[in-house]
């Protein structure tokens, strides 16, 4: 059995889990050491069955636990080569860690398969596409401003799919943002708003996919109860009934969510 577990997701700091047996991933950690060390902790995770840290990017909302957390648990650091650079150079992992570049292919990492996809944000930015030990499969995608082909074709034929609803574009448009920041948000080199992550959910549902993640909830420009039932209309418009059809599950910001089993 292969399960998602959010740590914490949103604007203020991301952080996930990819576990099957005793073995997991950690994707990202963007909030301070002890915020996620309970957090694995609650859920019975030992550090030491850990196969490695995926890191999407070098926003702080992604790898600000970072340093401290592997200066204690010196775990491998998987992502981009730019990313990785960026770690190394800026001294965010500690010299006894060691780096490995995913980009491309899919590679071994621990008891996962794993393959990197470039999405489009800002600062050099990857999704990741998950093979687990027992034959499942789940792509993340958050930080993305559009759906480009390599996202299309790593979120398709997945067992679940975490993808980014970042902000409502009517909340973004008529909230306190100044209009540099709401430009930044809504191009397409920003993020992914509700009416664009419903649209992917629906197309992935219509090719078999029934399990989905909302991540990245900006708490300025979104609302759980906003992003799901955006999702809902979207689905229902097409006669498609969530909870018979398929589980769609907005991540909590700041605790760790219910675990979704794929």
């Amino acid at each position: 059995m292969a399960e998602f577990i959010s740590l914490y997701s949103g604007s203020s700091g991301n952080s996930s889990v990819v576990r099957c047996g005793e073995h997991y991933l950690i994707v990202d950690m963007g909030k301070g050491v002890r915020t996620t060390t309970a957090a694995l902790k609650a859920l019975g995770l030992a550090v030491s069955d850990c196969d490695g840290i995926l890191v999407t990017h070098e926003h702080s909302d992604h790898v600000k636990g970072l340093s401290t957390f592997l200066k204690k648990n010196p775990l491998p650091v998987y992502g981009a080569a730019a990313t990785l650079d960026f770690l190394d150079v800026n001294g965010i992992v500690p010299a006894a860690c060691e780096l490995h570049e995913l980009e491309g292919r899919e590679e071994d990492v621990g008891a996962f398969g794993v393959r990197a996809f470039p999405t489009s944000h800002d600062v050099p930015c990857v999704g990741y596409r998950i093979h687990t030990p027992d034959g499942k499969t789940m792509s993340i995608a958050t930080d993305l401003g559009t759906l480009t082909p390599p996202v299309h074709e790593a979120l398709t034929g997945c067992d679940l799919v975490a993808l980014e609803s970042n902000y409502d574009l009517h909340m973004l448009r008529s909230g306190p943002y100044p209009y540099y920041l709401r430009a930044r948000i809504e191009s397409t080199r920003g993020h992914l708003s509700n009416d664009e992550c419903a649209a992917k959910l629906l197309e992935l549902i219509q090719e078999g996919c029934k399990k989905f993640a909302l991540c990245h909830l900006s708490q300025e420009n979104n609302t759980p109860s906003l992003a799901l039932q955006t999702v809902f209309n979207t689905l229902g418009a097409a006669g498609v009934v969530p909870d018979r059809d398929c589980i769609v599950q907005a991540q909590r910001r700041s605790e760790v969510s219910p675990a979704l089993e794929f």
